[in-house]
């Protein structure tokens, strides 16, 4: 039979979970294989321009739209184990688990950026478009910001999962390839020193040192939005310091009140939240690495043009 798309793969997985036990990628392809009496060809299919099997791809991604609504856990690297939420569904003897069914619950929704009147009311799927007339590049691009997506949510995790020092440290290696300071060298980290009036670390601004920024880090979970107060305390931290620029870092989010306040003084002071900072970190490629790029082409007018 075809390999089962991710979303028929989704409830026969699950079901591997039922015995609470920790299961790996390896394990959940040799089942799901004999379930849907897959050929060894099909097993080995690979997917354009890299060497990771179409099967082992869309197992991967089942698990984790289940993963983000709850069904499944990953309690250690490379293994998942099915969740309290997860047995329930399979209690209600469900027929079939896809994207649909999992927009039931509220994680899911956050993840994919939508909310329960899409359901009837709009498109904000990659499988969903595909069924509709959108063009092969809408349909790319939305896949595309898809998977960012994903990447940046696994890259959340990742991050919140650091020790403070950890990511004051991770902190300044993205600013360093942003193009600050002319290399890590040049970076000096604080964590809690005494006399460092909550700073927790500096940058030069460009390599020849002509002026020092100044950084804050709240490793801090989404959720726990960064207030108007942290903000003035942080400039009030600059200005012991006698400095005049810095730059205010989340994973969480902040408060209106926090994005309105604007010093008095010549303070400038620029707020990074949690999404923001992932994207950096995936356009800065720091903690990710790439698997494959796609070059889309299109006839050239004018090599064809008259002579």
């Amino acid at each position: 039979m075809p390999i089962p798309n991710f979303q028929t793969i989704m409830l026969p997985l699950l079901k591997i979970a039922a015995d609470g036990k920790d299961h790996t990628q390896a394990e959940a392809i040799i089942a799901l294989a004999s379930e849907f009496n897959l050929s060894k060809e099909e097993i080995n299919e690979t997917r354009l321009n890299t060497r990771q099997t179409l099967f082992d791809n869309r197992i991967a991604w089942a698990k984790y739209h289940m993963k983000k609504a709850g069904l499944l856990e990953f309690p250690r690297r490379a293994f998942f184990q099915i969740t309290d939420l997860g047995r329930q569904v399979l209690a209600q003897k469900t027929s079939k688990i896809n994207v649909a069914f999992l927009k039931q619950y509220p994680e899911y929704l956050e993840f994919i950026g939508g909310n329960r009147t899409e359901l009837e009311t709009g498109k904000d799927n990659i499988l969903e478009m595909a069924t509709e007339k959108a063009t092969p590049e809408e349909i790319i691009d939305k896949g595309y910001l898809d998977i960012r997506r994903a990447v940046a949510s696994d890259l959340l995790e990742r991050v919140l999962s650091l020790s403070p020092l950890r990511f004051e440290r991770l902190v300044i290696e993205l600013l360093v390839k942003m193009g600050y300071g002319g290399g890590f060298k040049d970076a000096s980290t604080h964590s809690g020193k005494s006399g460092d009036e909550g700073i927790d670390g500096t940058i030069r601004e460009d390599k020849l040192g002509l002026d020092v920024i100044y950084i804050q880090a709240k490793r801090w979970k989404p959720g726990n939005q960064v207030g108007r107060p942290e903000i003035q305390k942080f400039v009030g931290a600059l200005a012991g310091q006698g400095a005049k620029k810095g730059v205010f870092i989340t994973t969480s989010t902040f408060s209106k009140e926090a994005r309105d306040y604007t010093p008095r003084n010549e303070t400038k002071i620029v707020l990074l939240d949690g999404e923001e900072l992932m994207q950096l970190m995936i356009d800065y490629n720091l903690g990710v690495s790439t698997i494959n790029i796609y070059e889309i082409k299109q006839v050239d007018s004018d090599y064809f043009g008259e002579e």
